[in-house]
């Protein structure tokens, strides 16, 4: 009897007790059936879910300029030994002087030739707030796939060891640019090994063993040096407030060790190991040092009296006929390049970061 009493109770119950949920429902809404109850939702650290957000991708730091470099001018140009006219006898003609750090080498190991390696000259010049130098490259990309890192020296008190690299690395954008730069200073005086200029190899040094200029971002002036490409190479933009006006300056290209910490190069290696790109000395042909080019060094702000290392020959040979080039008209497509490559004047292609 009390069981059919329930029963009887029951459908009174549910009525009840689905007037009261229906009260508390938001207006408007609409009710689920009475029979429907929803399973319970698994706890949130139990699984992961599917639908998350993916992770965001690293962005770059977006550095605030204040000064920007403007258009280089005249001034003193260099020359340097090219390669061009001998490459196809798989030689330099001359200029790689070993003992006097002097390095004429374009080529690989195998000595095939890298015309956007060889330098052809630099030139100096500045304005009220800039140095400007520009390296004028035999071939016409140096964004090569060989990645080619260009770089100053600078010698602050002409004593042939340099203090002061501002080295560049790919890939390089016809716009000026601060990320690619970094500036490297020796703090204990032995990028040129024991002696200024000739060989003191093998050895240990340092080099220039202090990183103090990154890009720009993090960096106390994020305005200090700049680097962009040109048809005609390279040109680099340094503050006279930082550099000074006077010291000696020389410019290289190197594809092959590509480490400061161990500049001067030829005190690395023996020349026997080093070998030599000239056909007609003993060495030939490379060896351990092989695709780097650099250019001797020229005086500014003060006069030369003939006696510095590294100082540029006083009656320099004259250059040889200058290799033409085609000017590029060339655009990136409309769609850009693939987040994975880069516009490249050049050559008029998106090239795959390496």
């Amino acid at each position: 009897m009390i069981q059919r009493e329930r029963r009887k109770a029951l459908p009174a119950v549910i009525v009840l007790l689905s007037a009261v949920l229906a009260c508390s429902l938001p207006s408007g809404g609409t009710n689920p059936p009475a029979s429907v109850v929803p399973e319970a939702s698994p706890a949130l650290d139990s699984q992961p879910s599917t639908s998350a957000a993916p992770a965001s991708a690293t962005v770059a730091p977006t550095v605030a300029h204040a000064q920007t470099p403007g258009e280089p001018g005249s001034g003193m140009t260099v020359y340097d030994v090219e390669s061009q006219s001998t490459a196809p006898e798989r030689r330099a003609p001359y200029g790689d002087s070993y003992d006097i750090n002097r390095l004429e080498r374009p080529f690989t190991q195998d000595m095939e030739y890298l015309a956007d390696l060889d330098i052809y000259s630099y030139k100096v010049s500045g304005d009220s707030l800039w140095w400007y130098v520009q390296i004028e490259l035999i071939g016409s990309n140096p964004n090569n796939p060989q990645r080619i890192n260009y770089g100053v020296e600078l010698d602050l008190d002409h004593d042939g060891f340099g203090e002061l690299l501002i080295l560049a690395h790919p890939p390089y954008q016809p716009t000026w640019e601060t990320s690619p730069v970094q500036i490297f200073e020796d703090t204990n005086h032995d990028t040129g090994g024991l002696s200024a200029e000739k060989s003191d190899a093998p050895i240990e040094t340092d080099g220039y063993d202090a990183l103090i200029f990154n890009g720009g971002a993090g960096d106390a002036d994020p305005d200090l040096a700049w680097v962009r490409a040109d048809f005609d190479g390279i040109q680099f933009a340094f503050k006279k407030s930082w550099a000074g006006s006077v010291f000696m300056l020389g410019v290289l290209a190197d594809a092959g060790l590509k480490d400061p910490k161990q500049l001067d190069y030829v005190d690395r290696f023996e020349e026997a190991e080093a070998g030599s790109p000239v056909k007609d000395k003993r060495y030939y042909p490379l060896g351990a040092l092989f695709l780097v080019d650099n250019v001797c060094r020229e005086a500014f702000g003060f006069t030369a009296n003939g006696y510095e290392p590294q100082l540029c020959p006083r009656e320099a040979p004259a250059p040889g006929p200058r290799p033409r080039k085609t000017p590029s008209s060339c655009e990136p497509p409309p769609q850009g390049c693939p987040s994975d490559h880069y516009w490249s004047p050049p050559v008029c292609q998106c090239v795959l970061f390496i």
